[in-house]
C-alpha cells in the first residue's frame, strides 16, 4: 500500500504557441503525466499525490482552461494543439519518455501526443476517450453535439450539460445535478464551461485518430473503461478504439471519472497497469 506524498506540488509556468500552461510537479521517480480535457490539475490531484510516493507526476490545466491563459480565447482547443502542448511540457521537463494517462478528453489528446510525437512517451493509457469518429452511430452523436453547443450559445448552460449527460448515458440524481450545475456560476466555472462547449467538444469528439500511425509509432498503448460504464458512450468509443488497434481493453475502478471518485483503487490499478509495461 502506498501512501500519499507528503511534498508539496510546484506550480510552475510554461509558455507554448498561443497559451501559458499552468502545470504541477509532484514527487521523485519514473514521470507520469495525468492530463484531462477539460479537467484541470485539480482534477488529478488526489490520484497525483498517491503516485508522488515513488514517481514524477505531473498534472496540467489544458490551454485556456482555469489557469493557462490563451492569448485568443476564440482559437479552438484541438486535439493536436493539445497533444503538442504535451510534447513541449515533456520536452521542458526533459525527463525522458514518459507515462501519460489521459482521461475523457484527456485521453485524446493523450493519443494526438503519441501521433505526433512519439518519442516522448513510451505508454499512453487512454481512459474513456470520446472518439466518437470510431462508432457507426456517429452522425447522430455529432448531431447531439451540435444541439448541445446550440443550448449553451443560446444562454441555457443547465440544460447543455443535461443533454450532455444523456448522450454520454450518464445518470445523475436530480439533487446531485442541481447542486453541479444549477444556479449561479463562479466567474472561472462559467468561463471554463463557455470554453468546453464553444470551443473545445465539437474538435475533440470528431477528432479521428491516424490508426496506422499509432500502431506503427512504437508507443505502447493501453485502453481503459471503467467497470461501472458498460453502455455508456466513452465505453462504446474505447471499445471501439481497442478493437481498431488489436488490444483487450482494461478495465479500470469506477466509471469516467473513476480517478477522481476512487483515487485510492484507481491507482492501485494504475500501478499494476504500469508494472505491466
Amino acid at each position: 500500500m502506498y501512501d500519499a506524498s507528503t511534498v508539496p506540488a510546484a506550480s510552475r509556468t510554461l509558455e507554448v504557441f498561443g497559451a501559458r500552461l499552468h502545470y504541477e510537479i509532484r514527487g521523485r521517480g519514473p514521470l507520469v503525466a495525468l492530463v484531462g480535457s477539460p479537467m484541470d490539475a485539480d482534477a488529478f490531484a488526489a490520484l497525483a499525490d498517491l503516485l508522488a510516493a515513488d514517481h514524477t507526476v505531473l498534472t496540467t490545466d489544458p490551454r485556456g482552461i482555469n489557469r493557462s491563459p490563451v492569448d485568443d480565447p476564440e482559437l479552438p482547443s484541438t486535439p493536436q494543439l493539445r497533444g503538442d502542448d504535451l510534447a513541449r511540457l515533456l520536452a521542458h521537463l526533459d525527463a525522458g519518455p514518459a507515462t501519460v494517462l489521459g482521461s475523457s478528453g484527456g485521453a485524446v489528446s493523450a493519443l494526438a501526443l503519441a501521433q505526433a510525437h512519439p518519442e516522448r512517451v513510451h505508454t499512453v493509457i487512454a481512459h474513456e476517450p470520446p472518439l466518437v469518429e470510431l462508432i457507426a452511430d456517429r452522425e447522430r452523436v455529432h448531431a447531439e453535439t451540435e444541439e448541445i453547443i446550440a443550448a449553451h450559445l443560446a444562454g441555457d448552460t443547465p440544460g447543455a450539460w443535461a443533454r450532455f449527460l444523456a448522450q454520454a448515458d450518464i445518470t445523475v440524481p436530480d439533487e446531485v445535478f442541481e447542486m453541479m450545475f444549477g444556479g449561479e456560476r463562479e466567474p472561472q466555472q462559467a468561463a471554463d464551461e463557455h470554453r468546453w462547449f464553444a470551443y473545445e467538444l465539437r474538435w475533440t469528439t470528431r477528432w479521428r485518430p491516424d490508426l496506422a500511425a499509432l500502431r506503427s509509432a512504437g508507443t505502447r498503448i493501453v485502453v481503459g473503461i471503467g467497470e461501472q460504464s458498460d453502455g455508456q458512450l466513452c465505453d462504446r468509443t474505447s471499445r471501439a478504439l481497442a478493437t481498431a488497434l488489436g488490444v483487450e481493453p482494461t478495465v479500470f475502478p469506477g466509471d469516467h471519472t473513476g480517478f477522481a471518485d476512487d483515487p485510492d483503487r484507481f491507482a492501485g490499478r494504475l500501478r499494476d497497469v504500469l508494472g505491466e509495461s
